[in-house]
């Protein structure tokens, strides 16, 4: 009867391992499947920035960011497809505004690479006493009807002797400056008086256009055997045009 009592109460005690062996193991493989869970990736944000990984260990959630580097962002933008260019051509128009530009007259060449002006000073470097400053008024005339006029002022320079500084009382009493003869008469003689300097000077520039140079007499010595009985007159002529080149 003891013996009896002694092994049931053995059975008893070696279902009651058993029973605990089995408890025991059962919560040691729930533990098992727990903490072996896989990491567990949940987030991707922009490549630019990095990629965040969330992890499940253990019941203890890590976030680890790991920062791309320089290289890695290069080849990402290599991988980039890449968008057409678009190139946009502004249309240039040209305008021009003839307000906007400035232009400054030029006088034009007229004689001897002088422009009118240019040659006026000159020929007032040669006159003097009453003709002096009559410059741009012999030579407008005279360029107008086509009559040389270094020729015009040698001629009037010949017969007044107005580049010595005194003019002839032809010129002072009759402002004739070329020796012209007609009416109406200075002093009741054969040369011919006019009104004033001017007109004697324009009406001396008419007479050598109508009488000479109208007839294809254009030089001094052309015009010699009409103009004056001396032979030397041409000759003096040209001196005259000689000096007015040079100064």
């Amino acid at each position: 009867m003891k013996k009896t009592k002694m092994i049931s109460a053995s059975l008893g005690f070696l279902g009651v391992l058993m029973i605990a062996a089995a408890i025991i193991l059962q919560y040691h493989a729930f533990q098992i499947n727990d903490t072996e869970k896989a990491y567990q990736k949940v987030a991707m944000k922009d490549m630019a920035d990095g990629i965040v990984v969330e992890t499940v260990k253990n019941d203890e959630i890590t976030t680890k960011t790991e920062e791309i580097n320089e290289e890695n962002i290069e080849e990402s933008k290599n991988t980039v497809e890449p968008t057409e260019e678009v190139v946009v051509e502004d249309e240039i128009k040209e305008i021009t505004t003839y307000e906007d530009v400035s232009t400054i007259p030029v006088d034009p060449i007229v004689y001897d690479g002088l422009t009118l002006n240019q040659l006026a000073e000159k020929l007032n470097r040669s006159l003097k006493a009453e003709v002096s400053g009559k410059g741009y008024l012999i030579a407008s005339h005279a360029l107008e009807l086509g009559v040389d006029p270094y020729l015009a002022t040698a001629i009037m320079l010949h017969e007044t002797g107005c580049n010595s500084g005194k003019c002839s009382t032809l010129v002072t009493s009759c402002n004739n400056v070329g020796g012209q003869k007609g009416g109406p008469s200075c002093g009741n003689g054969s040369y011919k008086v006019f009104p004033t300097l001017d007109e004697g000077i324009i009406g001396f520039i008419d007479n050598l256009y109508n009488n000479y140079v109208a007839y294809g007499l254009t030089t001094a010595e052309t015009m010699n055997s009409k103009y004056a009985a001396s032979t030397t007159w041409a000759a003096q002529v040209n001196n005259y045009i000689a000096m007015i080149r040079s100064n």
